[in-house]
């Protein structure tokens, strides 16, 4: 975040999480195939990077889907998703569904699925449930959402469940082991800037800088170029601005210049511990992706590790669809 001085200086009236939405047609493409397989009530997972607006987009879904009085949102909450389980799932649709935070739910899970089927015929609206960073869900909870689904829709309900996550996710359900549920599950991958993201980045600056100041008056075109190059994702475009201004502020200059810019990409950018973290990938899980110990993941990732072995773990990861 770049403290009053800096914004000052280079005339920069907000922050870049305040520039609003970015929104291209090929977004509105994709939250129009979403809308769609909701109402269809699939069950679907939306991946991509860290960082590249996965959860703000999904937020104005939301906001729509609720504005339209067509479809119940539903949302887990919970902050400790590696240990989300079913039955917190569940509580979350009751909660959601009766609208009474303070609703009991059953404890016992004939009784508990059969109330659940009768919530949902008297809401006489098709049921989403959200669940950001499904990444982290256990095997089994995947599967037992699939059930879920179907016990729904035996009793005359619609749920559509709409996981959200990095890369991780798209590649765990595409293991031959979560085939009875991967097979089942519509895959959208989503880059809110993709090939766009010169566009973007003068979006962006446009939107934060003071009304009469033109990009190129505090960056220049050719810093702008750079940033556009190296970066993929408005979370890196945030970062990188933020330490380039504050740098240029340290050193008197009037403008950013590309030589700044080059400065401020921060080493092990490109590093391969850095590319896997970003799709879903630290040290823990790639040890259980590859049957190996964390320690010996992090001498793989530090090229630390004896040719062979190398090999046998980066053979296991490129058959998986990781970028090695």
């Amino acid at each position: 975040m770049l403290n009053t001085q800096v914004m000052n200086h280079f005339r920069i009236e907000r922050s870049w999480n305040q520039a609003g939405y970015f929104e291209t047609e090929r977004q509105t493409q994709f939250s129009d195939d979403v809308m769609a397989a909701i109402m269809a009530g699939h069950l679907i997972a939306i991946s991509g990077p860290v960082g590249t607006g996965k959860t703000m987009m999904i937020n104005r879904l939301q906001e729509q889907i609720i504005k339209s009085k067509k479809i119940i949102v539903s949302r887990s909450l919970s902050v400790d998703k590696p240990r989300v389980v079913l039955p917190a799932l569940i509580t979350a649709l009751f909660l959601d569904i009766s609208g009474k935070s303070d609703l009991k739910v059953p404890k016992q899970p004939e009784q508990r699925e059969r109330m659940l089927q009768e919530a949902v015929r008297k809401a006489r609206k098709p049921i989403a449930l959200f669940i950001d960073e499904a990444h982290d869900l256990h095997g089994h909870t995947l599967n037992g959402l699939k059930r879920l689904k179907e016990v729904i829709s035996a009793g005359g309900g619609t749920l559509s469940i709409v996981l959200v996550g990095h890369p991780r996710l798209r590649n765990d359900l595409r293991r031959a082991t979560m085939e009875e549920v991967g097979h089942r599950t519509v895959k959208l991958e989503f880059n809110s800037i993709s090939d766009e993201r010169r566009e973007f980045l003068t979006w962006l600056l446009s939107q934060c800088l003071a009304e009469g100041v033109k990009p190129s008056d505090v960056i220049e075109e050719a810093a702008q170029d750079f940033l556009a190059e190296r970066l993929s994702t408005p979370l890196q475009f945030a970062e990188h601005l933020d330490r380039a201004f504050s740098d240029a502020y340290r050193m008197g200059a009037e403008q950013v210049s590309r030589e700044i810019v080059e400065e401020t990409i921060s080493i092990g950018f490109d590093d391969l511990d850095a590319k896997l973290a970003r799709i879903g990938y630290g040290p823990k899980a790639l040890a259980e992706m590859t049957d190996s110990r964390v320690p010996e993941i992090r001498r793989f990732l530090k090229g630390q590790l004896d040719a062979d072995r190398t090999d046998e773990i980066s053979t296991i990861m490129r058959r998986a669809g990781l970028p090695l």
